[in-house]
This record gives structure tokens, C-alpha cells and sequence, in this order.
């Protein structure tokens, strides 16, 4: 499944939507060696941009035609986060410009590693921009 635009950032972490649908969303992700830190586990960044980008991902589909930016976030790191991992995102509620979401990382074995709940802000996307990140961090990104 694609992620309607093209976000270079995740197509450089190798995030796989698989689900996009009624303000849900799940992201199925094989981390690199080069994404870990010097712990051996996956980098906290990565972590972050996994839950953002799953969280936008469930805010945009029920809009799919829009952007989003991050207004704000806050994480919870529960345990390192090592080998394959799944972002499961949901709207918990939208206005007429914001979504409020939330989204857990798990391992392969069903362990929490992360959870998040974000505010975004739904944006007009520009046809002819180049939609970078998954994050936000772009008025016209795919959040």
C-alpha cells in the first residue's frame, strides 16, 4: 500500500503502510544496522518518526486529499526497541483543522516499546511540491 504522496524520508526507512483506513492506521517497519544507536537498539529518532508518521497516516485517512503538520507530541519510551517493530495509529478525535491521535510501537513479540499521542493540523497540499518527511516538519508534508 502507498502512502498517497511521496515522502523520501520513509521511503528511506523502509516504513510499509498497511492499513490507512476510518482514522486507523498501521506501519510495519525492518529496521537497518544504520538505524540503531550504540546501545544495539533502534535509534529513539526513529522511534519518534515511526509514531508521527503513523499518527498522520490515521488523521489522514479520513482526509486524504490534505496535508498535516505536527503541532505537538509527547512520547513514552517504555523499552528498547530492537528488530522488526509495527506503529498502530488512531484518530481520537478532529475539528475542522486539527486531528488529535495516538500510536504505539510493538516488537515481533507483542512488547510495547512506545507510545505517543500527537496534535496535527490539517493543511492544504500543494500540487506541485515535494512532500518531504512523514513528519510535519513541511506545511505541505504527508504526515
Amino acid at each position: 500500500m502507498k502512502f498517497g504522496v511521496d515522502i523520501p524520508f520513509v521511503r528511506l526507512l523502509g516504513f510499509d503502510l498497511q492499513q490507512f483506513e476510518h482514522g486507523l492506521a498501521q506501519i510495519d517497519y525492518a529496521p537497518q544496522l544504520e538505524h540503531h544507536n550504540a546501545a544495539g537498539a533502534i535509534h529513539g529518532g526513529v522511534l519518534m518518526t515511526l509514531l508521527d508518521v503513523t499518527m498522520a497516516s490515521a488523521a489522514r485517512s479520513v482526509q486524504p486529499d490534505s496535508g498535516l503538520v505536527t503541532i505537538e507530541m509527547k512520547t513514552s519510551f517504555m523499552q528498547l526497541a530492537t528488530g522488526r517493530l509495527t506503529g498502530k495509529g488512531r484518530l481520537v478525535h478532529r475539528s475542522a483543522s486539527l486531528a488529535f491521535t495516538e500510536a504505539t510501537v510493538i516488537d515481533a513479540t507483542g512488547r510495547v516499546c512506545a507510545q505517543a499521542m500527537a496534535t496535527f493540523k490539517y493543511v492544504r497540499q500543494k500540487a506541485d511540491s515535494v512532500r518531504a518527511g512523514g513528519c510535519g516538519d513541511v506545511a505541505a508534508s504527508a504526515d
